[in-house]
């Protein structure tokens, strides 16, 4: 196996990867990260490091992508990422999620402005708009009737699919999309 793409260090809940160079060479990977200081990337052509989100970096730890140094300089293995970045059961869930959706060859980003945990695109952020907007939810919890159906308006009028992911006990995922329906 080649060694790691880039080498990051973590600070709090985050990933960064210092190098000019490795960030570049890990976004172009798959549109992993966000350059610091750059609102909307135009491909790997930036110059800054990378923030590596908590969810990106055990993702990338566990491929052999990415090698995470500690506080102290010294190297964590996947499961000492994992174990200091996914610390709640909600940060897991959703990394089970993130780690479906990818492991499908699509590409996930953060969803915030959508009202949602994902925004997914089948081919990159600046390639195609991201036609996925992903909440994810525990299996055996309600969702009130009026946030789906506001969570499927906006969604609607962004003209994206507005997608339930769910973590099943066996760590499957299973997936609910809604459509509007005019009647």
């Amino acid at each position: 196996m080649r060694g790691p793409v880039a080498r990051g260090r973590l600070y709090g809940r985050h990933v960064i990867v210092e190098s000019v160079e490795e960030a570049r060479s890990l976004y172009a990977l798959g549109f992993y990260g966000k350059p610091l200081g750059v609102d909307k990337p135009s491909g790997p052509n930036f110059d800054s490091p990378l923030l590596v989100s908590p969810l990106e970096a055990v993702y990338l730890a566990r491929k052999g992508h990415l090698e995470v140094v500690d506080e102290e300089g010294g190297i964590l293995s996947p499961e000492e990422v994992e174990e200091r970045l996914l610390s709640d059961e909600r940060l897991r869930m959703l990394y089970r999620v993130y780690e479906d959706l990818r492991e499908r060859g699509l590409v996930v980003r953060p969803g915030m402005k959508f009202g949602a945990d994902f925004a997914v695109y089948r081919y990159g952020p600046g390639i195609d708009h991201a036609p996925y907007l992903v909440v994810v939810r525990p299996l055996d919890e309600a969702m009130d009737p009026v946030e789906i159906v506001k969570t499927g308006r906006l969604s609607h009028s962004v003209r994206k699919t507005f997608t339930i992911a769910t973590v099943r006990r066996d760590g499957s995922v299973r997936y609910v999309m809604f459509k509007w329906a005019r009647i």
